[in-house]
């Protein structure tokens, strides 16, 4: 509860310094947010992801009006065309570009000034204004505001920035066991692993994707692995000063963060480090190192890390978390070096702030793999979440081991969006899943659900990568594709099915 005390005093601070809220008209109610929360789970329930385009005015502007007063704003010139497979070439500072963008902020600030007389431009940027994307993060209140913006020609979309379902705003419990833990595990099951040179531990879950063999050609050196995720620990040497240790010399690991605290002065950049644990634990699947310590080894052993702290947990919620991971996606898209984003996050709502973000690195040619979802006790029914919904992702859930026919592991979300799957649950214990690094010391930990499956398969991809430096991105998903399990018919609920790593790293493409 500590690491969540200074953000919420934050939040406290800045809704008491905003204005009230605008007093109902006879074109807009105030939802309570037992009205909200009661559309969208039947809107999800019935329909899958959720996407705003489809609200009412009044939906739309009770949900913002009830978080953060913040609204997601995507705008683009009148008649543009194909903006997803554009976005990565967008120059903002072009006059069309320009030109739509003070369209959008003249409409908001003539609205709001209706209000508050004297609001300046700045104050409709808590967040500041982007410089790449065009995508606005917009403070206001005016329901009239909703309503015009979304008549105008030059607007993708309008939704409310940082609401949050009742389950995520109110049991934070629930959350955080959803994927924060870190904690190590000194009860292995000994089946559960083999120590492997020069002092390492292999996980079990390795074996059916045949890894060992893949490593004979491929441990994925000179690919980065760029990581979305809650960060990377600091006290988790195997992601610092031991990234390099053993046979996994010649590498380099970095940790960053895009996400936010607060708004306006009290904005300020978080740290890297993961006190969370989930982040440091899908490093750990793709890139952990092959060392001497006894700890878990990694998929790609010998590739490079980008560790980006884009969330606080596993569920994109909160404003400042949606527009942490399009930053993550801007930066790692932005490099050259990256050939591999993987997002062990996600959430059941549409977000264009965070497609926009995918856009971008997409256009730039990475494999970006998305967890299919792993459920918190009020989505169990539900199907694959955004952004592994989503064209531009490649969508990965876990399955158990065994002979018969394909599970799911406990609560890992399948359906026709996904495109490969990772076993990594043992069939009749799922509490005996997959070991990786611990927020610190050099005992691995259990983890287990699609986010386990997803950093796993990042790490197959960066072996495919490294053993084929000139594959593009389709060539590299064609050949994960080629030899996986299923094909060539693709399953309704497991995609391709499992990997056969050593098969993918020895295509010739």
């Amino acid at each position: 509860m500590l690491r969540l005390l200074s953000p919420f005093l934050l939040l406290v601070l800045f809704a008491a310094c905003q204005d009230e809220l605008p007093e109902p008209t006879a074109e807009s109610r105030l939802l309570t947010t037992a009205e909200i929360d009661r559309t969208l789970y039947a809107a999800v329930e019935r329909s899958g992801v959720y996407h705003w385009s489809g609200a009412s005015d009044e939906l739309l502007w009770s949900a913002a009006m009830q978080s953060d007063s913040i609204f997601a704003v995507g705008y683009q010139p009148v008649g543009f065309q194909n903006i997803e497979t554009e976005m990565h070439r967008i120059d903002l500072t072009a006059p069309q570009w320009a030109d739509a963008r003070e369209t959008v902020i003249e409409l908001v600030l003539t609205n709001e000034r209706a209000l508050r007389p004297g609001l300046s431009r700045a104050d409709l940027f808590p967040m500041g204004e982007p410089e790449v994307l065009p995508t606005l993060a917009l403070h206001f209140t005016n329901p009239a505001t909703v309503r015009q913006l979304r008549e105008l020609a030059e607007i993708r979309y309008v939704e409310p920035m940082g609401y949050e379902l009742a389950p995520l705003a109110t049991n934070q419990v629930e959350n955080r066991d959803a994927g924060c833990d870190g904690g190590p595990d000194y009860n292995l099951n000994p089946n559960d692993y083999t120590t492997i040179a020069p002092n390492v531990k292999q996980s079990w879950h390795h074996a059916a994707s045949n890894i060992s063999g893949a490593w004979a050609a491929s441990q994925g050196s000179g690919v980065t692995i760029a990581i979305i995720d809650t960060g990377a620990s600091f006290a988790q040497d195997n992601l610092g000063s031991q990234f390099t240790a053993g046979y996994s010399g010649g590498r380099s690991v970095q940790k960053i963060s895009t996400l936010y605290s607060g708004h306006w002065w009290w904005r300020k950049l978080d740290s890297p480090n993961d006190d969370c644990g989930h982040g440091t634990a899908m490093s750990g699947f793709a890139t952990a190192p092959r060392g001497n310590d006894g700890n878990a080894v990694g998929v790609a052993y010998k590739s490079n890390l980008l560790a980006i702290r884009a969330v606080e947990d596993v569920i994109i919620s909160s404003s400042n978390e949606r527009d942490g991971v399009k930053n993550a996606l801007i930066n790692a898209g932005s490099r050259s070096d990256v050939k591999v984003i993987s997002m062990s996050i996600g959430t059941p709502f549409w977000s264009g702030t965070v497609a926009d973000g995918v856009y971008y690195a997409n256009g730039q040619g990475k494999t970006i793999l998305a967890a299919a979802g792993t459920s918190l006790t009020w989505t169990t029914w539900y199907g694959v979440i955004f952004p592994a919904s989503m064209n531009e992702t490649v969508a990965v859930t876990g399955v158990r081991d065994g002979s018969g026919a394909m599970d799911a592991c406990s609560n890992c979300h399948e359906g026709g969006d996904v495109d490969f799957v990772m076993v990594m649950q043992r069939d009749g214990d799922s509490d005996r899943n997959a070991l990786t690094l611990a927020t610190s010391t050099d005992q691995p930990a259990y983890v287990g659900g699609s986010s386990a499956a997803t950093a796993s398969v990042a790490g197959i991809a960066a072996l495919v990568y490294a053993q084929h430096p000139g594959a593009t991105r389709q060539q590299v998903y064609n050949t994960l594709r080629n030899h996986a399990g299923f094909y060539p018919n693709k399953d309704n609920d497991f995609g391709w099915g499992i990997i056969d790593a050593a098969a993918a790293v020895n295509d010739p493409i």
